[in-house]
This record gives structure tokens, C-alpha cells and sequence, in this order.
């Protein structure tokens, strides 16, 4: 296991956006059935989510998110010296997103800046990728970002997926502090890459038909919609996640039910369930957002932090937050993080407009 520690590294803000239109999944009634409806709701625990208009991007919600995270901490812009920007859904195949924040952002030019391409893990991987720079360069503030518009990215006509998925953006400010420290575990089986896969829309299948056809599976979707194969993720989750989070909590002398709260990728209510019986961690220490905002891919444990402490005053917070999924790939950080630091969501429809500019 890729284990970590962060000596004098702290989580010292975050804050997330979502879209303002807010989605009924029973709105689905006329389109799957009520009864097929009913029963995806009662198994995810997806009622509502948050949707984004179409000239909306994950990195819209990620700088309405990191522009409230500067102002409400105070922060000069030119203090940060690396921005990360995580998502499945950037702006472009090129450049990277996280130039495109860099300006918008008013960032300084000796700051770095670059994308990484990962889902469900994503906030925990890169609270490493970011900590990691922290402690190595000569920089004391850093920004994460997150988000994904993942409804897009699914087969309309796919009801496991259109109902689960809600769209978000999250920015995490991480910073020196000689009194604070991140630790964590992360890991990859890349056995499973199949396991929830797009096959189009890179450069592997460049021919591939975007026509929509029903599927071995039932379900009516191209090469360029998701996929997921519901039984293989869910053995993987129930067997794999709480097993790390048992053997993290035990190597560092605690059982998992000892943190404030387990933190978890909101990734439907029946997997919550189940790592909570297995780790032994009640529910009422899993805090639960999917049901208003849905899977938002990695920003649901930010999402999750600010929808459960962003009105609480100067809580000290011992965390355990874990993220998992595509790659096949999972992780765990411990992290202290005040409620001062957690602020509450921004909902907002704001886009950059000369980022739709058709170039000559």
C-alpha cells in the first residue's frame, strides 16, 4: 500500500458550487415507470441532484468555489503557489484546465499549474499530488480543485446512471503549519480499468460509432456514455474499502469509530450502508449529501464537509474521509480540519464566456 505522511501540512479551507437547477429524479416517471423510478431511488438514495446548463463546465463550479474559498480566508492570490485541477470532465483535450483557473483566478506566474485525469479517488489522491508539492517545494499555499459534470457523460436512456449522478465543484486550500499533519493510504487495482470505462472519446477508439444501440447489458448508449459494471464496482467497494479503512485506523492504534466522522465517497446509499456495517462505524458518524446532490464523483466528500460542517463555528474536526472507484482505484486520508475552515455551498449558474470562443 502507498502509504503517506505530511508532517506540517494542513487542510486549512474548503469550499464547494453547485448548479442552481435542482433535478426531481420522479420527474423520470413518464420516461422509466414509477415503480422502476421508486426503486432506484429507495436502493442510490438519489432523490434530488444539482445540474449544470449545458455551457457549464466542472471548471465553473471549481473557480466560483475557489474564488469564495480566497475570499472568505483573506487570501492574496499571489500567496498560492500550485493549483491542481481533478476531473474527468475538463474543459478541453488541451490545454489543461488548471491554466484556464490559473487566469481566471488572477494567479501568479510563479505558480504551477496542472490537470489530473481521475474520478471517484480523485480528492484523496490529490490531497497527496497537492500535499506533496507543499512539502517539497518552496511554496506555502496550495489549491485543489475537483469537479465533474458527470450526467453528461452518461447515456440518457442508462436509468442507473442518469438518476445517480449530480454535478459540482470543489476547491481545497492546503497549506504549511509546523502543528499539522495529513496522513493516508492509497491504492490501485488496474485489473478493473474496465470496470467503468468510456471507450470513446480519447485517442484509443478514434472511429468509434456515436450512434446509441442497445447494449449486451439492456441499456441503449454509444462508445462515448459510461459504463459501468454495477457488480463488479459493488464487490469491490464492500470487500476492498473497508478493509483499508480497518487496517488504517488499526496501524495508527484506533478502530475506525473512533474519528469524529467517516467521510465517505457518496457513491449510492446501499454501499454507505454496507462499509458502515462492515467497519463498525454507525451511521449516524456518515454524514449523507447524495440524497439533495447525488454522486458528484470525487467533490462529494468536499460537498459532503461542507453540507454537514459549513454552518458550524469552531468545531476541531478528526476525520477520516475515504474516496473510491474508477481506475479500479480507492484511498484514505486523516486529516484535522476546523469547521471555521468549511464553508457552506455556493449555488450559482455563473460560466467564463471567452472560454466558448471558436478559435481561427
Amino acid at each position: 500500500m502507498a502509504g503517506f505522511v505530511l508532517e506540517g501540512i494542513g487542510i486549512k479551507g474548503i469550499s464547494c458550487a453547485v448548479p442552481k437547477k435542482v433535478f426531481d429524479n420522479t420527474e423520470f416517471y413518464d420516461k422509466f415507470g414509477k415503480e422502476a423510478v421508486d426503486s432506484t431511488i429507495k436502493m442510490t438514495g438519489v432523490r434530488y441532484s444539482h445540474r449544470a446548463p449545458d455551457e457549464q463546465t466542472a471548471s465553473d463550479l471549481c473557480f466560483v468555489a475557489a474564488r469564495n474559498l480566497i475570499e472568505k480566508k483573506g487570501i492574496d492570490p499571489a500567496e498560492i503557489g500550485a493549483v491542481v485541477f481533478i476531473s474527468q470532465t475538463p474543459d478541453y483535450r488541451l490545454p489543461a484546465t488548471a491554466c484556464v483557473l490559473h487566469k481566471r483566478l488572477g494567479l501568479s506566474k510563479n505558480c504551477m499549474a496542472f490537470d489530473v485525469n481521475l474520478g471517484c479517488s480523485g480528492w484523496v489522491y490529490g490531497v497527496n499530488i497537492v500535499g506533496s508539492l507543499l512539502k517539497t517545494g518552496a511554496i506555502d499555499k496550495a489549491l485543489l480543485l475537483f469537479g465533474d459534470t458527470s450526467v453528461r457523460t452518461v447515456s440518457p436512456e442508462d436509468r442507473g446512471a442518469v438518476m445517480l449522478f449530480g454535478e459540482g465543484g470543489s476547491a481545497t486550500l492546503l497549506a504549511k503549519d509546523e502543528n499539522d499533519s495529513i496522513s493516508g493510504e492509497l491504492m490501485t487495482d488496474g485489473e478493473g480499468f474496465k470496470s467503468i470505462i468510456m471507450p470513446a472519446g480519447g485517442f484509443r477508439n478514434p472511429n468509434a460509432s456515436t450512434e446509441r444501440v442497445e447494449q449486451p447489458d439492456g441499456v441503449v448508449r454509444s462508445a462515448y456514455d459510461g459504463y459501468m459494471n454495477g457488480t463488479d464496482v459493488f464487490s469491490f467497494t464492500i470487500t476492498q474499502v473497508p478493509k483499508l479503512i480497518k487496517n488504517f485506523s488499526e496501524k495508527n492504534g484506533k478502530t475506525p469509530d473512533q474519528y469524529d466522522a467517516l467521510i465517505l465517497h457518496q457513491a449510492n446509499l446501499y454501499i454507505l450502508q454496507q462499509i458502515s456495517r462492515k467497519t463498525k462505524v454507525p451511521m449516524e458518524k456518515i454524514p449523507v449529501s447524495l440524497d439533495r446532490y447525488g454522486n458528484t464523483s470525487g467533490t462529494s466528500i468536499p460537498i459532503t464537509l461542507c453540507d454537514a460542517y459549513g454552518d458550524k463555528s469552531n468545531e476541531n474536526l478528526h476525520l477520516l474521509l475515504s474516496g473510491f472507484g474508477i481506475g479500479l482505484s480507492w484511498g484514505v486520508v486523516e486529516a484535522n480540519i476546523n469547521s471555521d475552515d468549511i464553508f457552506p455551498i455556493v449555488v450559482t449558474n455563473e460560466i467564463f464566456t471567452e472560454g466558448t470562443e471558436v478559435f481561427d
